[in-house]
């Protein structure tokens, strides 16, 4: 019997490779098998809502004081006292440095003494001439004015007389009725009484012209006595510079003198600052300049207060557009009675405009912030599944949130579950 070696090889083949099918048929079979599905996530709807609310600008500016003043001495000398220091509240008048003031109130005295002086030199000339304390001048009421204007009234009348008896014994002399002795009598009498009537009238002038010479004494009384008191309103005046006082109620934000140092007139002494009110700069683009007026109101936050938002209102504004940023500048007052805002606080503004517009709200609760960044997105449910859409945003209000761009309003967004969800998730309502 003839053997065929070439059996055995080819049996062998024949199961290896019926053993590689097998092997692949399991394999396929394991791979097509169905996975388990994916379990949607549970989530509330919101729609994204249009509302009509009043036009606002947004800016960031920088709180001022209304009123800054370094103050400096009127006048130089030595620091004897400084009642404030930084930080200190102050009202209008307060004390806030002492100059030493032993020197001026020496001249002060001094000057009180040059004062009384001068207003005795002016009753002693009023009393020469018979005037009163600050009665008015008529010298015709002098006494030695009033005895030779008596003089001679009495001189002229005695003259009136004796011209009369002349004339009356001149006719007597030429009818023969009165002998010549007689009549150069009377005519004698008549001579010297015009005579006694000139040197009473002399007499009378000189008077008057003494009186007016002495009125003239008082005037320059008058003129001493107001230089002394020009003198004591200066030494007065020295003294109260001794004196710095605060000009308005405010802040002391710097102090930068102590007792015992010299300082002149151009020392900075104390810096006061006026926190109530506080105005805020803003920059606002040119295009609303039409739209900006006086009494618009301003809402502010500043990082200290991240809860707290301030209201003030435009109080100034500048009337030329700067050139280099094409902005305009606007003043805007806040009152601040507890002084919790603070010059030099950062402060992001919003200003309300006259009119309306449509802005997109949706709930605080749909909106998902990325750690770290500053970016937020909402999650729009679309045909079961989860939209991630990334939004800016606005101020907060009442639980809800302006979205500024990213939505049109009418989207149904997520409010639950949103810190699960991711773009393309399958979700359930």
């Amino acid at each position: 019997m003839i053997i065929n070696t070439r059996t055995p090889l080819i049996l062998t083949l024949l199961l290896l490779v019926s053993a590689a099918g097998c092997t692949r048929g399991q394999s396929e079979a394991s791979t097509s098998s169905p996975t388990p599905d994916v379990k949607p996530i549970e989530v509330s709807i919101a729609t994204a809502e249009v509302r009509e609310v009043p036009v606002s600008l947004g800016a960031n500016g920088t709180f001022e004081a209304t009123e800054s003043s370094d103050l400096a001495p009127p006048a130089e000398g030595l620091v004897i006292a400084t009642p404030v220091d930084v930080g200190a509240s102050v009202k209008s008048g307060d004390v806030v440095v002492r100059l030493d003031d032993r020197d001026a109130r020496l001249r002060l005295e001094q000057a009180k003494a040059v004062v009384d002086q001068a207003e005795a030199s002016l009753r002693q000339a009023e009393s020469r001439i018979g005037m009163g304390s600050g009665g008015a001048f008529e010298a015709v009421r002098v006494p030695e004015v009033q005895a030779a204007q008596a003089a001679y009234e009495s001189a002229k009348a005695k003259t009136a007389l004796s011209d009369a008896d002349a004339a009356r014994y001149a006719e007597l002399f030429k009818s023969g009725d009165a002998s010549r002795s007689v009549y150069e009598k009377y005519k004698s009498d008549a001579d010297s009484a015009r005579a006694q009537a000139e040197a009473a009238k002399q007499q009378y002038e000189a008077a008057l012209n003494a009186a007016r010479q002495g009125f003239q004494g008082v005037g320059s009384a008058q003129a001493a006595l107001a230089s002394a008191r020009a003198q004591l309103a200066i030494a007065q005046k020295a003294v109260e510079d001794t004196i710095v006082r605060a000009p308005f109620a405010g802040q002391i934000t710097a102090r930068p003198v102590a007792v015992g140092e010299y300082v002149s007139r151009t020392s900075k002494l104390v810096t006061v600052v006026r926190s109530n009110p506080l105005k805020l700069q803003l920059q606002m683009p040119e295009a609303h300049t039409s739209r900006i007026r006086r009494g618009l109101q301003v809402m502010a936050r500043v990082a200290a207060y991240p809860a707290e938002e301030f209201i003030g209102e435009v109080s100034a504004i500048n009337p030329a557009i700067s050139t280099d940023s094409r902005t305009l500048t606007v003043e805007v007052r806040f009152q601040n009675p507890q002084l919790k805002l603070q010059p030099g606080m950062f402060a992001t503004a919003t200003v309300q405009l006259e009119g309306k517009e449509e802005a997109v709200f949706v709930p605080q609760a749909a909106i998902a912030t990325n750690a770290g960044l500053e970016s937020a997105q909402v999650f729009l449910i679309e045909e079961g599944l989860a939209r991630g859409r990334v939004v800016q945003l606005g101020e907060p209000a009442n639980g809800m949130v302006r979205v500024l761009s990213g939505l049109s309003g009418g989207e149904r967004v997520a409010t639950k579950n949103i810190d699960k969800l991711y773009d393309g998730v399958a979700v359930n309502e």
